[in-house]
């Protein structure tokens, strides 16, 4: 039987509300909106027509496909962040809303400068944070550094998708290992690396999905910050800022690996849930 927009779009946001989805509107508009070839405002404007049997049987196959775990972003292959639209695959983690406090205390350091400023976004994905960072300061310019080729493809098409091509290069660096020398004098670095314990993976909705690579961050979830604090420092210039998204629990011991590699004005920052989720530091001059 022929069903509305409407009906499909109210059956779809009972079944996400049912599975346990906290944005089961926003995700019934968005996998409609895909499914039928039309923006949100075209969506709501056709709520009253009947959608075709087409549309209908890759609604039902993309509903199926979430309600059984897989991301919405990975499902349309986009997601908005910070104002900016991206591209998004299965090689990159979906940005959150979590990690936009990371992106708002980078821009605001960054804006702290007056003149050129050299950015790293350390462990990149798919840019989100570099990217917001170059459109919100326009004298930034901005590295995405990542180990992953297929993140780095992602890297380019964000940078090209908004405009961003005079202010942000992409290229493969591991966070894990001491950088090269062509790879230095940066005034602000922002890394959201992987920071779940290894054990903890298999457990865990987001590792079914979402790359391993982006997640694993050793025995005790600290093996990234250890490197960055021991071996990525150095490329700051004096009086640079290094900043950090961070897992829970893990704020305290981020903020002494800071203090010991010889951070200074260590601040941490909390998210929308009151979680402890930046830490920043700053190199003495």
């Amino acid at each position: 039987m022929a069903a509305t927009y409407n009906n499909l779009y109210l059956d779809a946001r009972r079944a996400l509300k049912a599975a346990g989805s906290d944005n089961a509107q926003l995700e019934a508009q968005e996998l409609l909106s895909f499914a039928a070839k039309k923006n949100r405002q075209e969506l709501f404007r056709d709520m009253a027509l009947y959608a075709s049997p087409a549309v209908a049987e890759q609604f039902e196959a993309l509903m199926k496909r979430r309600l059984a775990g897989e991301p919405v972003a990975y499902l349309v292959g986009e997601w908005d962040f910070y104002g900016l639209s991206l591209d998004i695959s299965p090689d990159v983690l979906v940005p959150r809303d979590d990690t936009e406090i990371l992106a708002r205390q980078a821009i605001e350091r960054v804006q702290g400068y007056s003149g050129e400023v050299r950015v790293l976004d350390l462990c990149a994905g798919s840019g989100c944070v570099g990217l917001a960072i170059a459109k919100n300061c326009p004298d930034a310019k901005v590295l995405l550094g990542d180990i992953s080729e297929g993140a780095l493809r992602i890297c380019r098409q964000n940078t090209r998708r908004n405009g961003l091509t005079a202010q942000v290069s992409s290229c493969q660096v591991d966070a894990l290992e001491k950088p090269s020398a062509a790879l230095w004098d940066f005034d602000v670095i922002a890394a959201n690396p992987p920071y779940i314990p290894t054990g903890d993976l298999d457990g865990l909705e987001v590792a079914k999905f979402e790359p391993r690579l982006a997640l694993d961050g050793g025995t005790d979830g600290l093996d990234f910050y250890r490197a960055i604090t021991e071996k990525w420092v150095s490329t700051l210039r004096p009086g640079g800022w290094l900043l950090c998204e961070v897992g829970i629990g893990q704020v305290g011991k981020v903020e002494e690996l800071f203090a010991r590699c010889g951070l200074r004005e260590i601040q941490s920052y909390q998210d929308t849930g009151d979680i402890w989720r930046v830490v920043e530091g700053r190199l003495e001059r």
